[in-house]
C-alpha cells in the first residue's frame, strides 16, 4: 500500500490549471497537497480552501483525474489491491474467526450497542493490539464521550506483551468537545500522516454519534444532522481508503417503539451510517456477564455471532 501511495502522489498540484504559489499555498494549508487529494474533493471543498471560483475548482478536479487516470479497472486489479489488507486481531479466536481473520483495514467497522456492551473495550483493545501486530505504528482516538483510560490500556498491553509506557505513547488521544470539533479531528489526522510522519493504522471514534444526537434534536433537524454525519463518515471512509487504516466507530442506539417482536435496538444514524460502514457489529451482553457480538453487515463475510468474557489481560473465549 505505501508503493501505491507513492504513486500516486508523484504529480505535482502545481501542474494542474489555475494554481499557481499561492493558490498552491492556499490549498495545502486546506489540506489539499496531493493530486489525489484534489481528485476526490468536491468544488465546495476547493472553494473554501482556496477561495477560488466554483468553475476553476471543477477544472483542477477534473484535470487531476484526468492526471490519475481515475477510471475504471478490472477485477483482477481490484483483487491485487486487496491483496494488501491487513486483518487486526483482537485476541479472541471466535471474534477474528467472526470477522474474517480480524477487522479490516481500508474500511470502517460500525459496533453498534447498549451501555455497557463492550463497545469502548473493543476500540482500547484495538489500539493495543495493532502495535502488536505493526510495531512502531500508531492509533488515533477521537473520544466523545469521556472514555479514553490509559490504566485500561496498560492492563491490555500487559495482556498482549507489550510495554505500557510504549503503548500509551503510540496512541493520540483527542477528545471532541461537539459534532464541528469532532469533525475538524478525523480531518486532522492526515497532518499526523503527512507532516508528523506517523504510521496510522488505526482510527477509533467513540462514539461517533453521541455530540449529533444531542446537538440536533427533533425532526426539523433531522436532515441538517444526517448532511453533516454524512460528510463525516466520508472523510473517515477517505482515510480509510487512502492510508489503508482501520476505521473503528462506535454508535449509541434507541428502541423501537413500533417493534412488537424481536430486538427493539436500532443503531442511531440511519442509513447514512450504516451504508458508510463496512463492516457492522451488534454488541450486546450475555449470561453472566459475558458478551454477545453478532456480525450483521459484512461484504464477504456470512452473518454469525460469537460469545466472550472481557478481562483485564483482553477477551476471554466461551462457547454459546
Amino acid at each position: 500500500m505505501t508503493q501505491q501511495l507513492m504513486t500516486i502522489q508523484e504529480p505535482s498540484i502545481n501542474e494542474l490549471p489555475g494554481v499557481g504559489p499561492a493558490t498552491a499555498e492556499k490549498l495545502a494549508a486546506g489540506g489539499f497537497d496531493t493530486v489525489m487529494g484534489i481528485a476526490v474533493a468536491t468544488p465546495g471543498e476547493l472553494t473554501d480552501a482556496s477561495g477560488v471560483s466554483e468553475s476553476a475548482a471543477r477544472k483542477m478536479i477534473q484535470a487531476a483525474r484526468q492526471m490519475l487516470d481515475m477510471g475504471f479497472v478490472s477485477g483482477e486489479e481490484v483483487l491485487e489491491k486487496r491483496k494488501s489488507v491487513n486483518k487486526i486481531s483482537v485476541g479472541s479466536a471466535s471474534f477474528d474467526k467472526l470477522m474474517g481473520g480480524g477487522f479490516e483495514t481500508g474500511s470502517i467497522t460500525e459496533c453498534f450497542g447498549e451501555f455497557g456492551s463492550g463497545k469502548t473495550q473493543i476500540g482500547h483493545i484495538l489500539a493495543v493490539s495493532i502495535q502488536k501486530e505493526f510495531p512502531g505504528s500508531y492509533a488515533v482516538y477521537i473520544d466523545t464521550e469521556n472514555t479514553f483510560r490509559p490504566e485500561r490500556i496498560m492492563q491490555l498491553a500487559e495482556g498482549f506483551g507489550i510495554d505500557p509506557q510504549e503503548a500509551l505513547r503510540h496512541i493520540k488521544v483527542a477528545k471532541a468537545y461537539n459534532s464541528d470539533h469532532q469533525m475538524l479531528l478525523a480531518e486532522k489526522v492526515e497532518g499526523l500522516i503527512k507532516n508528523d510522519g506517523l504510521d496510522v493504522k488505526l482510527v477509533v471514534v467513540d462514539s461517533l454519534t453521541s455530540h449529533f444526537r444531542a446537538e440536533y434534536v427533533g425532526r426539523g433537524t433531522l436532515a441538517e444532522r444526517q448532511q453533516k454525519l454524512n460528510k463525516h463518515m466520508h472523510v473517515l471512509g477517505k482515510l480509510a481508503d487512502m492510508y489503508n487504516m482501520c476505521v473503528f466507530v462506535t454508535n449509541q442506539v434507541m428502541a423501537k417503539p413500533d417493534a412488537f417482536f424481536g430486538d427493539p435496538t436500532q443503531a442511531i444514524g440511519g442509513h447514512i451510517v450504516a451504508h458508510a460502514s463496512a463492516f457492522r457489529i451488534y454488541l450486546r451482553k450475555g449470561r453472566k456477564s459475558s458478551r454477545v457480538a453478532k456480525l450483521i453487515d459484512a461484504p464477504n463475510l456470512p452473518d454469525g455471532e460469537c460469545a466472550f468474557f472481557v478481562r483485564a489481560e483482553g477477551l476471554e473465549d466461551i462457547d454459546l
